[in-house]
């Protein structure tokens, strides 16, 4: 087993370590040669994933950003618009890949915690024109990591997907966490993937692998960003150690997640007694965002002062912290998380 950590990491639900059970499959997997498509490993979990979400084809690769160009870029043309909300991850982590690589336009809205709802989205769907770009494809993200780990409210996404095809365009679906959101709501993932014509969803978050996520659509999709991850240097050779744990933590770690949303629960329950930090969102899942009074500490003394007491967060952007649970967050240890955040004053 791993070394036990001198810190209670909660900068990320990306920094987990390998579980044993997952290293002997790693070390046990068999492999092959992806880019010549024959890793047995890669192959069943691409399998398995597609009949998961009840699509017909899926994509191995290297990282949640990858799978959400690929999605984006293989519904789109160059000139074309995506509409998304301004605080997505698209818009704000990926380093504008999809306009950069792709030149696509990105038309960013204020959602209502990360929501966009089909009403508000309909006026800002423009026709292609000599003047304009052509509305392609609606993005949403679930759940939402700068709203907090929002949950997308089911219904609605079923209202932007219908929406979507009645303006002829495609929908986008960042689900990078959507296991979390399954796992909280009860929705199937296939239910939530069917409100969408491409998905994206990682195993390197909260299901706890290493690396890699998937991109899920229709085979003639996936054969198109299949050729677009190779040109962006994604094609991967012996993969199937890095498949082998996707599989494990599709396994293994999806219902345990409960375990992760229960914690972060009981984390706000200290953050609501510290004077000086208040709780922006509802805490719906994994992830705990809060505003921090700069009257009382700046962000830095902050994270300085929890680091003092073996607590690791992050900034989030101005006069923020974000910390996330995960499976290598034990509760006792969320416990002396909040006795660090009491003692703050």
């Amino acid at each position: 087993m791993p070394a036990p950590r001198p810190f209670i990491d909660l900068r990320s639900d990306t920094v987990t370590r390998p579980t044993a059970g997952m290293r002997r499959a790693i070390a046990e997997a068999e492999v092959g040669d992806d880019v010549f498509g024959d890793d047995p490993t890669v192959i069943a979990l691409e399998k398995r994933i597609a009949a998961l979400l009840k699509k017909e084809a899926a994509l191995f690769v290297p990282s949640g950003t990858m799978g959400n160009f690929l999605g984006v870029a293989s519904l789109t043309e160059t000139g074309d618009e995506v509409i998304l909300d301004r605080q997505s991850h698209i818009m704000n982590y990926e380093v504008s890949s999809v306009a950069a690589l792709h030149g696509v336009q990105l038309n960013a809205l204020d959602g209502d915690g990360g929501v966009l709802t089909s009403a508000q989205v309909e006026p800002h769907i423009k026709v292609q024109s000599l003047h304009t770009p052509g509305t392609r494809v609606i993005a949403m993200e679930n759940t939402h990591n700068r709203a907090g780990g929002r949950i997308y409210p089911f219904d609605e996404m079923k209202r932007v997907k219908a929406l979507a095809e009645r303006h002829g365009i495609r929908v986008h679906l960042d689900g990078a966490r959507l296991c979390n959101a399954h796992v909280e709501t009860g929705v199937s993932l296939a239910d939530y993937a069917a409100c969408a014509d491409t998905v994206s969803m990682c195993f390197s978050k909260g299901l706890g692998a290493p690396i890699g996520s998937i991109l899920v659509s229709t085979q003639e999709v996936v054969n198109h960003a299949r050729r677009l991850r190779k040109r962006l240097g994604g094609g991967m050779r012996q993969a199937g150690v890095l498949a082998a744990a996707a599989l494990y933590a599709i396994d293994h770690h999806v219902e345990r997640m409960r375990d992760d949303h229960k914690n972060a629960k009981r984390l706000a329950s200290f953050v609501e007694h510290v004077r000086g930090l208040t709780i922006l969102f509802p805490v719906e899942t994994n992830i705990v965002v809060m505003r921090v009074d700069e009257k009382v500490f700046t962000v830095d003394t902050l994270l300085t002062k929890l680091r003092e007491h073996g607590v690791l967060a992050v900034a989030f952007g101005a006069g923020r912290i974000r910390m996330v649970t995960h499976l290598d967050v034990s509760a006792d240890e969320i416990e002396r998380a909040g006795e660090a955040l009491l003692a703050l004053g």
